[in-house]
Order: C-alpha cells, then structure tokens, then sequence
C-alpha cells in the first residue's frame, strides 16, 4: 500500500493520522472552534459544509473557505459536505451537492474534498478530474448508518473508488454486534494485502466500532477521527485520548518488537 504525502505529512504509514471535524453553524462558531482545534494539533482539519447554516450560499462558503485557509495555515483541509442519506445534518440535491463541490475545488484553497461513490459514477469521474486539474485530493467515501455490508461488498466499494480515482477511498459502517466490527476489520486488512494500492480510511462507528478507530495501524487504516468541539460521527472519542492510545499501540506493536 502505498503512501501519500502531502505538505509534510504522510498518510498510509506510521500512527493513523487524526482528522477533526469543525461542525459550527455560523461563521464565528466554526472560526472560534477552528482556533480551538488547532490547539489539538490534528493531522487534517474537516470542515463538516452541511452543519453550515448558509451552505447553500455559494458566496458565503466560499467566503468561508478563504477564512478558514487563512487560519489554518499549512495544515491539511479536508471539505466535505455530508448528504443527508448518509448521515449529514441538511438536505441538498444531486446537482446542487455536485455544484458545490465544484465551486469549492475552484477555489484550490482546500487540500481534500470528499466525494461520496453514490453521486452517480458520471458526476464522480467528472469531480475527480476537474479536483486533479486544481491540485486538490479526492477522499472518496460511503457512510451506512444502518448497517455493516458483507465483507465482499465493503472489498468492492473501497475497489470502485480505486477505480475511479480516489487518492483515499474510505468507508463507515454501523455495527450491530461484534460479528459486524470483525466483518469491517476483515475486510479492511484483506483489502490493505491484496487490493490497496494507495492508503483508505475505514471504520465500525458507535461505541461497539470503536476499537476499528483506534487500531488502524494494524488493520489498515491510514486516517482516524477524533472529537473536537464537537463529533461529527457515533463513536469519535475527545482527541487527546485519541492520539493516547494510538501512541501506545504504536510504541508497542512496531518500536519494541521490531
């Protein structure tokens, strides 16, 4: 699997990096909680869009973007506007989700933008191409809330992202049991051995995934998030505690045994 490397930081090998979602409604809120999770020094910082109360004004979010830019500096900036079928807080439609993301890659102010698979693969391969022309990485994605597909089906999504050019396909499903996290662990490492050929992010959410959050370094996981203010998803834990243990599996697992 190999690595990608972007302003310093190297995603796919050593410790999960630590994405923190910035979910405020107004722009002061998502500012003041900006300066905040600087604080917390994560790998990437996510601007959560459909938490935004104007994300439907594209001078607004484009305002936001340029001030968000400004203070975060060089750290990495992911964009991602979250569809309501797949756990976001605002209803938008195809084409005006697609135009967003358009109009957000244009400004190439961002360092990431998330791409759902299921935006229809003619809106996807256009999105990709047009984010490769401004320099701008592809965070491919799929979030079920409901459940956690078969082994197979999580193998062939993160494949089909592959395929369609992410530079980090990523998935999140719910469990319903154990049996679910060990179906998403599974799939995750056979995916890593035999398929991945850049690095991905997975993940079981809620209290019963966590641990999928914690031991990506092992499975292969490259990205892991963590609370800030406030979680963008069931099951991210506060950061500090976050990078705690992936420190001690780190120290652990690969400096004391090697």
């Amino acid at each position: 699997m190999n690595t990608l490397t972007i302003k310093g930081v190297s995603i796919g090998e050593g410790m999960p990096k630590i994405i923190v979602p910035l979910m405020g409604k107004t722009e002061k809120q998502i500012l003041k909680e900006a300066e905040a999770v600087k604080l917390l020094d994560p790998d990437i910082v996510e601007w959560r869009v459909d938490g935004f109360e104007k994300a439907d004004d594209s001078e607004a979010v484009i305002k936001m973007i340029s001030k968000l830019r400004e203070s975060l500096k060089d750290k990495l900036f992911l964009f991602t506007f979250r569809s309501h079928k797949e756990g976001g807080s605002k209803e938008m439609d195809v084409s005006s989700y697609i135009a967003l993301l358009e109009m957000a890659i244009r400004t190439k102010d961002i360092d990431f933008i998330d791409i759902e698979l299921f935006s229809g693969e003619a809106n996807v391969k256009a999105l990709v191409s047009l984010a490769g022309e401004n320099g701008v990485h592809v965070i491919m994605s799929n979030h079920d809330f409901q459940n956690t597909p078969a082994k197979d089906e999580i193998i062939s999504r993160l494949r089909k992202m592959q395929e369609l050019g992410a530079h980090i396909p990523k998935i999140a499903v719910m469990p319903k049991d154990t049996g679910d996290l060990l179906t998403l662990l599974d799939a995750t490492y056979t995916m890593k051995t035999k398929y991945a050929d850049r690095p991905m992010i997975t993940m079981s959410m809620a209290g019963t995934g966590l641990i999928s959050r914690l031991s990506g370094e092992i499975f292969g996981s490259a990205c892991t998030f963590g609370a800030g203010e406030e979680a963008s998803a069931p099951g991210q834990i506060p950061v500090s505690e976050l990078r705690n243990v992936l420190e001690v599996l780190h120290k652990h697992t690969y400096t004391e045994n090697r």
